[in-house]
């Protein structure tokens, strides 16, 4: 490939965290644990809600969308990161760096509607209560969820098919974890002006637009809990929405601090994608679980079960293991 000539690239380069072999056993640790964690954590949560007929409720039927898609944003790039630690490579294919860039777009975009859809649920619950079952309806809490993974789909798709009319002939560095599509624009020797306004707006819809929506939510939430006159109800009715707020809290302050900062290639930057792409799927299932009951509840209930049926097994197999013994 000779500088200055646009071509095709076969190849990208994630810089990652560090180029010191000493520091490599401890980042694959570190996040190979993070990693197992998350998908078990979330998984646990869907089990519970789809296992308890208690919690087939409009708030939990979103919760476990939400567990699902945490699985999927964090499976897009830790375990590429993984790899490449493991066989010390810092390589991702032309047709792999695309494929990951479409795939977080789509799960990131899941995770901001998800979380204000559940704003919205939690307005009504708290605003609306008499009009709840009729409002959240099974229908209409499937159209939420089909209207979010249309949009998160269309959006990605578009963007991921601009990448590829570019050519890039200068540089094919990438000095984040995963291929980040900011950084890989700023790698294009072709017309990325297209590319860039469709970035900006729909980060800007995907961003504003929903926290708007679930700012506007939350003033009409502490408003109505502020109008309740005893101390016990207003407690009871911030519980319901104390999870959602500090995951909230949590994937957009650090989703911001990504796209506020100045240098795009600092630790900072780094840190913060780490902190709302591993971290706060990571840490979802702890906090709806810790500050619900009813999760806390269904989780005891299907660790039981797990439990048993080990304990059970256990049991038979050294049943089985006796009889032999004692007919031999």
């Amino acid at each position: 490939m000779e500088p200055g000539n646009q071509t095709s690239v076969s190849d990208f380069l994630l810089l990652g965290f560090s180029e010191d072999s000493e520091h490599q056993p401890m980042l694959f640790g570190l996040f190979l644990s993070m990693f197992s964690v998350t998908v078990l954590g979330n998984l646990i949560i869907i089990l519970a809600v789809s296992s308890d007929s208690h919690l087939h409720t409009p708030m939990y039927f979103f919760l476990s969308n939400l567990s699902f898609v945490d699985i999927c944003f964090t499976s897009t790039t830790v375990p590429k990161m993984l790899v490449n630690i493991q066989t010390q490579s810092k390589a991702i294919s032309y047709a792999g760096c695309i494929t990951q860039m479409y795939f977080f777009m789509v799960f990131g975009g899941m995770d901001t509607f998800l979380l204000t859809v559940m704003a919205y649920d939690r307005f009504v619950a708290i605003c609306h209560p008499l009009h709840y079952a009729v409002i959240m309806n099974p229908r209409l809490c499937g159209l939420l969820v089909l209207m979010s993974w249309f949009i998160s789909l269309t959006y990605s798709l578009i963007q991921s098919l601009l990448m590829l009319r570019l050519s890039f002939c200068t540089s094919w560095v990438i000095s984040h974890f995963y291929c980040e599509l900011a950084q890989a624009l700023t790698l294009a020797c072709s017309d990325t002006l297209i590319n860039h306004i469709l970035l900006y707006v729909v980060t800007g819809l995907l961003g504003i637009v929903p926290f708007s929506g679930i700012l506007f939510s939350y003033i009409r939430i502490v408003s109505s809990i502020l109008r309740i006159p005893s101390a016990d109800g207003k407690y009871k009715a911030f519980s319901t929405c104390g999870s959602h707020l500090s995951v909230v809290s949590l994937f957009y302050g650090t989703g911001f601090g990504v796209y506020l900062s100045s240098d795009a290639n600092t630790w900072r930057s780094m840190i913060a994608s780490v902190m709302y792409t591993v971290v706060t799927p990571m840490l979802n299932p702890f906090i709806y679980s810790l500050r619900n009951r009813d999760i806390t509840r269904a989780l005891q209930k299907v660790l039981g079960r797990i439990f048993y049926v080990q304990s059970w097994e256990h049991l038979s197999r050294d049943f089985k293991l006796t009889v032999v013994a004692a007919v031999g």
